[in-house]
């Protein structure tokens, strides 16, 4: 019961950091694309808490913070988001926990896959939506929202998030990799 209790409770202040963290960047919307405040925390939850946790935290932080912020708007940003954010979570606890020895190099491969998954997941949502609305979804506009206007969130996670899991990792508060 107390594993669980934890990882309810961590779960809950991944989502708090979710909703808190695109503050730092101002509510400007190119800023927060391009950092992707709302991507640390659910990639940290999946990792941390499992896929399932990653999972569900992914799905609602963008859905609540459109709700109780107004941004990023329902459709068709925060409904993609919600998923992408979603498949972040899932992909990153799941291999993550699969791999037979864990440290750095499995983190960097979890987070990869992660971030690949998610986008592809995102492409495709947008595709639906769009569609939905009449509009078409262009390989170009799936280039530049995934990956073109993305790089210094991608650099951030890939520096941040191992950095605070060897940082957690040596405070002893969450082990991070298996002792061989």
């Amino acid at each position: 019961m107390k594993h669980y209790q934890k990882h309810l409770t961590l779960a809950a202040m991944f989502l708090a950091l979710g909703l808190v963290l695109p503050f730092l960047t101002g509510q400007i919307p190119q800023i927060g694309s391009m950092l992707l405040p709302m991507h640390i925390p659910v990639l940290l939850c999946g990792l941390i808490c499992g896929w399932q946790y990653g999972l569900a935290v992914g799905f609602v932080v963008p859905l609540l913070r459109g709700v109780l912020f107004g941004m990023p708007v329902f459709y068709p940003t925060g409904l993609a988001m919600a998923f992408e954010l979603a498949a972040y979570g899932l992909v990153a606890g799941l291999v993550y926990a699969r791999v037979r020895r864990q440290g750095l190099v499995s983190l960097y491969g979890s987070l990869v896959t992660a971030m690949i998954a998610g986008r592809v997941v995102w492409g495709c949502v947008q595709v639906v939506l769009l569609g939905l609305g009449g509009s078409a979804f262009t390989w170009p506009m799936f280039v530049a929202g995934a990956f073109g206007n993305a790089v210094p969130g991608i650099v951030l996670q890939l520096v941040l998030i191992p950095a605070v899991m060897a940082a957690l990792d040596r405070s002893g508060l969450v082990r991070y990799h298996s002792r061989a």
